[in-house]
C-alpha cells in the first residue's frame, strides 16, 4: 500500500536542517494537488450524478475515520453558509461518533458492523448521495457503510488514494488520487490528506453549482450572517439587478437577507412571488430572471 510505504528518501529527515525538512513536505504537498489532475474527469461525472441525484429533497452523507472522516466534516459544514445547503440535508458518519472528531478511538474504523447500523440508523435511501472517504481506501467502517449505502439505493463516491482499492471498488463513482509514500512514512494527514481536501472542496462545489447555487460566479445562495456578508450581498443584488445600493439595501430587508430572493425583489416581484418562484424553479436564478428580464424589456 504506497500510502504507507516508508520512501528512503526520508529516512533520515529528523537530523535534516528545519528548512529543508520544510520544502521537502511542502513539495508533497505540491505533488498531492498534482495527482488530483488524472482525477478531473472523475470528479465531474461524480458531481453531476450526484446534482441529479440530490434533487429537492436528497442528503450529501460523509463518511470516513480519522483524517478522512475529520476532513468530510470540516468540508460538509461549509456548504451551509456558503451555499445556503440545509443542515437537515447533511449527514456526518464517523468512525467512532462525532467525539471522535477531537478524540482518537482506536479500533474504530475496524468496525463494519456499526458502520452498517448508522447507514441504517441514518435512513440512507434511493435519494441520497453516499462520499466515502479513505486514504488507504481499505478502511473496514468506511467500505461497509458504502456497501449499505449502496444496497440501499443510494448514489456512492469513493475518494481514496491508492489503485485498486476495495472502497474504490464497492463505489459507483471512484475518486482516486495516488499520492504515494508520505515525507513521514504512514502519516497521511499531510499529502493524501491535501488531496482528500482538495477533491472534496471541488465535488461539493461542482455540485451545488450544477444545483443552481450559483449564479454568474457568485455565491448568491450564501448565508448573511455578519456586516461583511450584508455588504457582500448588497453589492450581488446591486451588480445582478442592476440597482443602486439604497434599492439593493431595501429589497435585502424585504427578502429578509436571503440573496437570491432579494434580487427578485430588486426586479419588481413581491417576496411572496419570489419566493414561489425560487421554490418552482429550485431555487435556481437562470430559469427566473430570463423571463424577467423580457418582461422588462
Amino acid at each position: 500500500m504506497k500510502t504507507e510505504a516508508l520512501d528512503p528518501r526520508y529516512r533520515d529527515l529528523e537530523f535534516w536542517p528545519t528548512q529543508q525538512a520544510v520544502e521537502a513536505m511542502l513539495e508533497g504537498q505540491m505533488a498531492a494537488v498534482a495527482a488530483i489532475h488524472s482525477q478531473t474527469t472523475a470528479i465531474a461525472a461524480a458531481a453531476e450524478a450526484a446534482a441529479e441525484r440530490l434533487g429537492t429533497s436528497g442528503r450529501l452523507v460523509f463518511v470516513g475515520a480519522g483524517t478522512s472522516g475529520r476532513l468530510g466534516v470540516q468540508d460538509g459544514v461549509e456548504l451551509n453558509p456558503t451555499f445556503g445547503w440545509p443542515m437537515e440535508r447533511l449527514v456526518f458518519l464517523m468512525a467512532g461518533g462525532l467525539d471522535a472528531m477531537t478524540e482518537a478511538y482506536e479500533g474504530a474504523e475496524d468496525d463494519s458492523e456499526a458502520a452498517r447500523a448508522e447507514i441504517a440508523q441514518s435512513r440512507i435511501c434511493r435519494e441520497d448521495v453516499v462520499i466515502g472517504i479513505a486514504a488507504s481506501g481499505r478502511t473496514p467502517y468506511t467500505i461497509a457503510a458504502v456497501e449499505a449505502a449502496r444496497a440501499a439505493g443510494a448514489l456512492t463516491i469513493a475518494v481514496a488514494n491508492n489503485a485498486g482499492s476495495v472502497l474504490a471498488a464497492c463505489a459507483e463513482h471512484a475518486i482516486v488520487a495516488v499520492t504515494g509514500s508520505e515525507v513521514l512514512a504512514g502519516s497521511t494527514r499531510m499529502k493524501a490528506g491535501t488531496a482528500q481536501k482538495a477533491i472534496l472542496n471541488l465535488l461539493s462545489t461542482t455540485i451545488m453549482l450544477r444545483m443552481g447555487l450559483v449564479y454568474d460566479g457568485r455565491m448568491v445562495a450564501m448565508r448573511i450572517t455578519n456586516e461583511k456578508l450584508l455588504q457582500r450581498g448588497c453589492a450581488m443584488v446591486q451588480d445582478i439587478a442592476g440597482v443602486d445600493e439604497a434599492a439593493a439595501m431595501a429589497a435585502l430587508d424585504l427578502a429578509r437577507n436571503d440573496i437570491r430572493l432579494g434580487i427578485l425583489v430588486a426586479k419588481g416581484l413581491s417576496a411572496e412571488e419570489g419566493a414561489r418562484q425560487l421554490a418552482t424553479s429550485g431555487g435556481d436564478l437562470r430559469r427566473i430572471l430570463p423571463a424577467l428580464e423580457r418582461r422588462e424589456s
